[in-house]
């Protein structure tokens, strides 16, 4: 009851009925299901469906006394749910099943990858199509052209042509149980045919040609694909050593991949080198020294910043001395104070591979201050590398030097000085 005049009752009555009396009209409603014919019959059922949920739901049902005995309300939702999947199993079929299957069947004929085989296969899996749906649409379809472009409008078409047909589900159902035992087949078909995640890694390479320099003269290496990698090597051939980097997950093929692609220095690998690159794997680092291309300086030297991991800094350090970008002078002279020796005696070897003419000063300092006698050297070597005047005078200041690896670079710094005097 509400308070005042002007605020409604909002309280939902409810309704006088049992659940015997519920169960009696859905057990009626079973039969009424069973003897339906058309959509019309249907649609009766499920009026009379939602006039006894609705009265379901605002009826007052006592819960059973005993916590082990069915609950009567639970018992009848579960019956109403029941008879709504029967109520929808038994709709239908509908053009718009056929229009949604064409669809799909569309789809995976577009997205899928075919190998040679498949492409054929699909191709008579669509051709079968077409020529089933003909005659119940009374209508002609061909694909006459590329795949799989040609395939995919002529299903376009037929869609279209379902579409327009506006068939209906009682008066028509024979032509659309027809269309749908056609899809049916156009599905089986295409799943049938052969994609290339259906073939194994050696049947993809096989047809892509990869083993095609294998012969019984030169198969020495175990396994095979070992074999292809050295040919591939020795006849300058990255693309076949990318192929199996690709394809052979096992840390023994990849291992030789890399190599290869190292010694080789193919510009080719360089993608494929900065993607491991960048997951800090220092082989890959060695192949972009080895590439020498400026671009993957930057990333490098993120990997040379801060006191981690001092294997891979020299690894790095050497990478950027090979590429040698001037680029890299400033982050390379900035290690020649860390706290690892050989990192310090890296970044001094680099600058030198680099050349710039900056790095004399701070190398210079390094050869005066350093603790560590091999800093000093590969400082006195990396000047002599550098090559001007003012650099190779640096180094052969330490001509005489107490340490006999630091001596040995100074006197070439003094030979090179002396070497380029004027004669009197």
């Amino acid at each position: 009851m509400s308070d005042g005049d002007d605020e409604p009752d909002t309280e939902e009555t409810a309704v006088d009925v049992t659940p015997e009396e519920l169960h009696e009209r859905l057990d009626g409603l079973e039969a009424d299901l069973e003897e339906a014919e058309t959509e019309a019959d249907l649609d009766d059922v499920e009026a009379e469906l939602d006039d006894i949920e609705t009265k379901l739901d605002a009826a007052e049902i006592p819960e059973p006394d005993d916590e082990d005995d069915e609950d009567p309300r639970e018992e009848l939702e579960e019956r109403v749910g029941e008879l709504r999947d029967e109520l929808e199993a038994q709709r239908g079929p509908y053009a718009e099943d056929v229009i949604e299957e064409i669809e799909t069947a569309n789809e995976t004929l577009t997205d899928a990858e075919w190998t040679e085989t498949g492409e054929g296969e699909a191709a008579d899996a669509v051709t079968a199509f077409l020529d089933a749906v003909g005659e119940p649409l009374d209508e002609s379809f061909g694909a006459d052209g590329e795949f799989p472009d040609a395939q995919a409008e002529a299903l376009d078409a037929v869609a279209d042509a379902v579409s327009e047909a506006d068939l209906d589900a009682d008066a028509d159902a024979d032509t659309i149980a027809s269309l749908l035992e056609a899809t049916d087949a156009l599905t089986t078909g295409l799943d049938d045919a052969e994609e290339w995640e259906d073939l194994t890694v050696v049947e993809q390479l096989t047809v892509e040609g990869f083993y095609d320099r294998l012969e019984s003269e030169n198969r020495k290496d175990f396994p095979p694909e070992l074999g292809v990698v050295r040919i591939a090597e020795a006849e300058n051939d990255p693309d076949r050593i990318l192929q199996a980097l690709d394809a052979f997950e096992s840390d023994f093929m990849q291992e030789n991949c890399v190599t290869a692609l190292r010694r080789m220095g193919a510009s080719e690998a360089y993608d494929a080198m900065m993607e491991l690159a960048q997951r800090r794997d220092r082989p890959a680092i060695e192949v972009l020294g080895k590439i020498g291309n400026d671009d993957a300086c930057e990333t490098l030297h993120e990997y040379i910043d801060g006191e981690s991991n001092p294997p891979l800094q020299k690894t790095v350090l050497k990478a950027l001395g090979e590429i040698g970008s001037q680029d890299s002078t400033q982050p390379v002279a900035d290690r020649l104070v860390a706290e690892d020796p050989e990192v310090r005696s890296g970044a001094a070897r680099a600058l030198g591979r680099i050349g710039d003419t900056r790095a004399v000063e701070p190398l210079a300092d390094v050869l005066a201050d350093d603790e560590n006698d091999n800093v000093r050297a590969a400082a006195a070597w990396a000047l002599y590398q550098i090559g001007t005047e003012r650099a190779l005078t640096e180094a052969a200041g330490y001509a005489d030097d107490r340490s006999y690896i630091v001596e040995n670079e100074a006197m070439r710094a003094k030979d090179a000085l002396d070497a380029a005097a004027p004669t009197a």
